[in-house]
């Protein structure tokens, strides 16, 4: 087998230690191999960069175990061209698994060319892509917080939830920090809605007669204290989230434009070249069920490059939105789709509902489609595929989405519909002339 790589090396990752096994091929000579065992502390791993210089390294290897990985790579990255890779592509042998071993099966792999590496964002898109993930996890904090809430109210006989859609809107905070305050005349609970609610006074004095206790104040307040940090918190993160784009985008600033003007400017951009982070997030809202946040998501997670992905199916595959590749002799087994990116993928099946529910467009077509013979779930999939591959045409070509409308199925099979309909008139028992409009 031909090699590729004359001087390499493969590590083996674990939380305390990593083992490194580094390779030369000198003409002449043969091979020589040598395995050694370092720390993961920073001044250990600079003796394993020291360590690897020696034999002039010019590619390593490893496996993407977990978040161990990340300390090893930031000491290698620019110095060396290092391969992460999938630790289910490159299993050893059964029966001679050691720490040494791995190490020395990830070099012979790459000495010959014969390890796929994984796509690693650079270093600013990845502080971008923690940000939005732990805004995420602050967001779900939240949600359960307020579920607590309505679940406290509901041990006091407060039936709020009933009669208000929203307990955390005016009205609902107004009738909550009454409640924190001892005040349990539910006529002059009632009388604080505002808006809409106010329709509802009836409806919403019997909800508020209840039995509320100081059990029930005090960790009403201790709960909703807690939610007002949590959105003082993701305030923050929002703010922090739009200084990492700016500083991803150059000279586009937000504020400075409006969203049209930044698609304007996003779709006259030099074609060839990966759109600044702030022209791509306005861009990819263009699609319907993605909004600003879930648009920031796919930009942290996706990048606006996407030369790094050879086509469109790649990046779905990579981002597990692409239907399984299972088949046997002539026969399709289970097309469950494949551990990809959980946070995009979760952004895109969000967007894949919201997209649901919009009128007259294509995605939403699709999905009742699809959901009529396959179930909810499997076309939520199907959506969020079809807008992973528009995004990433979008950014490749620097266009707007293009909506094909709600009859582009119809228009597809056209004569089939028609017959079909009109079989179905004649055997009710009418006659049908079709005319042109």
């Amino acid at each position: 087998m031909e090699v590729l790589y004359s001087h390499c090396a493969g590590l083996d990752v674990h939380k305390k230690s990593v083992v490194g096994c580094r390779i030369q091929t000198e003409s002449g000579v043969g091979i020589k191999r040598e395995v050694k065992r370092f720390g993961t502390t920073t001044p250990d791993l600079l003796e394993l960069v020291s360590w690897l210089r020696e034999w002039n390294c010019s590619h390593i290897a490893m496996e993407s175990t977990g978040d161990y990985w990340k300390p090893i790579y930031n000491v290698l990255e620019g110095v060396f061209e290092v391969i992460l890779t999938n630790a289910h592509h490159v299993k050893y042998v059964p029966g001679r698994k050691t720490d040494m071993k791995d190490a020395e099966w990830l070099t012979e792999l790459l000495r010959h060319g014969l390890l796929k590496g994984s796509f690693i964002p650079p270093k600013k898109q990845r502080e971008l892509r923690e940000l939005t993930r732990y805004r995420v996890k602050l967001v779900q904090e939240r949600s359960r917080q307020v579920n607590r809430v309505e679940k406290l109210l509901e041990g006091a006989n407060i039936k709020l939830s009933s009669v208000a859609s929203d307990i955390f809107g005016v009205s609902g905070r107004l009738i909550l920090k009454e409640l924190i305050r001892g005040e349990t005349d539910s006529s002059l609970l009632a009388e604080l809605a505002k808006g809409r609610l106010r329709k509802k006074l009836k409806e919403l004095e019997k909800a508020l007669t209840g039995r509320v206790e100081e059990h029930h104040r005090f960790m009403l307040a201790e709960l909703l204290g807690h939610i007002d940090y949590l959105d003082e918190k993701v305030e923050l993160l929002e703010k922090r989230i739009n200084q990492q784009l700016e500083q991803l985008s150059g000279e586009f600033v937000l504020g400075e434009n409006t969203k049209e003007e930044l698609i304007e400017e996003a779709v006259n951009y030099l074609t060839g070249k990966p759109l600044p982070a702030i022209l791509a997030v306005a861009l990819l809202t263009t699609i319907p069920g993605i909004d600003w946040r879930i648009a920031v998501v796919i930009v942290a997670e996706l990048g606006t490059d996407m030369s790094q992905f050879p086509s469109s199916k790649h990046a779905a595959a990579w981002s597990g939105v692409a239907p399984g590749n299972n088949e046997s002799a002539g026969k399709r087994y289970s097309g469950k789709t494949k551990p990809g990116n959980k946070a995009l993928r979760t952004m895109l099946s969000q967007a894949a509902w919201a997209a649901s529910r919009t009128k007259n467009t294509y995605l939403s077509a699709q999905y009742y489609r699809l959901a009529r013979r396959r179930g909810k779930k499997r076309a939520i999939i199907a959506v969020a595929h079809s807008i992973l591959v528009s995004a990433y045409h979008m950014l490749s070509r620097h266009e707007r989405y293009h909506e094909l409308g709600n009859s582009y199925f119809d228009k597809r099979k056209k004569a089939a519909i028609v017959n079909n309909l009109t079989r179905r008139l004649n055997k009710l028992g009418y006659e049908v002339r079709l005319e042109p409009l």
